[in-house]
């Protein structure tokens, strides 16, 4: 983390006493927490004074944030270790743990970008007509086997437009199962 605890805590302190997720218990739970866990940070009679429920509880937060960040960083980060342990929800929310969240959120900015490899640009449609037109070769040369004559037929009108050893494969085909037959 690049702040320090006490600057996280300023910027966290409007949505903190806003938040309705806070309430008099809540708060309650993380004053007895500092000061039963860490009695350095919050003494007795600071835990009282802020546990006073003549006081709004927005009221309350607010000095107490004030109180931490005078105390100085280990202060301000015990809260936000009681935050974390009490109301995770509401930790999770900070808007300190949102910008950091999304600067390391793998989905959103991929930390190592897979090469894509394109063998051309056709599309998918131009894939689909090649095979297509393969399984329609397989197809003829299937039916061809059946009828013997048509299909020398085709492969001899087929090998006209190909070049001499191609056509010469495919008249040889012709012709010898023209002879089988």
């Amino acid at each position: 983390m690049g702040d320090s605890f006490r600057e996280q805590l300023t910027e966290d302190r409007i949505f903190l006493k806003a938040d309705r997720r806070l309430d008099t218990e809540t708060v309650d739970k993380l004053i007895l927490q500092l000061n039963r866990i860490y009695p350095q940070v919050l003494t007795d009679k600071e835990a009282t004074k802020f546990r006073n429920l003549d006081v709004p509880t927005s009221v309350r937060l607010g000095e107490l944030l004030t109180h931490l960040q005078g105390k100085g960083e280990e202060a301000c980060r015990e809260f936000y270790r009681a935050l974390h342990l009490h109301v995770e929800e509401v930790y999770y929310s900070l808007p300190t743990r949102l910008r950091l969240r999304d600067s390391l959120d793998p989905l959103k900015f991929p930390r190592v970008t897979p090469q894509r490899h394109v063998l051309n640009e056709r599309g998918p449609l131009f894939f689909m007509g090649c095979f297509t037109f393969v399984v329609g070769m397989a197809f003829f040369y299937y039916c061809s086997e059946a009828k013997v004559t048509a299909g020398s037929r085709t492969l001899g009108m087929a090998a006209l437009g190909l070049k001499r050893k191609a056509q010469e494969v495919l008249v040889w085909y012709a012709e010898e199962s023209l002879t089988k037959y």
